[in-house]
């Protein structure tokens, strides 16, 4: 498939950004899978986009709880 050019957003147009931003997802399906390589990590080791957005997803979570954690420190209440 060639490679398309994105429609245009104008003004506050909620559809045209709608449809910009499943042409974006559908650009980047095409282009990269899960398997594709990225620069290897800090010990040189190769590494793919599988790891890199697990690894994304450990540390996000892992500062949410740190961040959750403070938080009940400061207001004494658990579990919101």
């Amino acid at each position: 498939m060639p490679d398309q050019k994105p429609p245009r957003l104008e003004g506050d147009d909620r559809e045209t950004l709608h449809t910009l931003l499943q042409f974006q997802r559908e650009s980047l399906v095409r282009k990269v899978t899960l398997d594709a390589p990225c620069r290897g990590v800090d010990d040189g080791a190769p590494a793919n986009l599988r790891w890199v957005l697990m690894h994304l997803l450990e540390e996000t979570a892992r500062h949410a709880g740190h961040a959750d954690v403070l938080r009940e420190m400061i207001d004494g209440q658990t579990g919101r």
